[in-house]
């Protein structure tokens, strides 16, 4: 008996027992060999056990396939959590740059000194009371956000 896996021409994944089309990508076969034969049952549980075998809706995977689709469950699983762990030091890596230029900035707003930038047409202007509390209520802002 064997079980295929492909991918169908919609990008979907399938699994079957029986063999894929001409248009499969990335097709797998897996060939299973049973090591014991059916057990023989009594003819006073024969009733019971086919309405048992009735009952259930599919047949019970051979033995290792469970096992192999474990390990790439657990490998998949792990692969996400390492890329989620690296998304999240980036993110930490950013805050810390975005927490020390947000007290550098808040350092030099309470200096009192004169802060000048250039303003659309390249010149220099020097901030007035209204812009050094705009920009000073903004750098408390930006602290609290990034150093918490």
């Amino acid at each position: 008996m064997a079980q295929y896996q492909w991918t169908d021409s919609q990008g979907r994944r399938v699994f079957s027992d029986s063999p894929p089309p001409p248009d499969a990508r990335n097709v797998q076969e897996q060939a299973f060999k049973t090591s014991a034969p059916a057990p023989q049952i009594p003819a006073a549980n024969a009733s019971a056990a086919s309405a048992a075998a009735g009952a259930a809706s599919a047949p019970s995977p051979a033995p290792g396939v469970d096992k192999a689709l474990e390990e790439k469950k657990k490998q998949a699983e792990a692969a996400e959590a390492a890329k989620k762990k690296a998304e999240e030091q980036k993110i930490a890596a950013q805050r810390a740059e975005n927490c020390r230029r947000a007290l550098n900035n808040k350092a030099t707003l309470e200096a009192g000194v004169p802060i000048k930038r250039m303003n659309a047409k390249g010149e220099v202007e020097y901030l007035n009371d209204t812009q050094r509390a705009a920009e000073t209520k903004r750098t408390q802002d930006a602290v609290r956000e990034n150093c918490n």
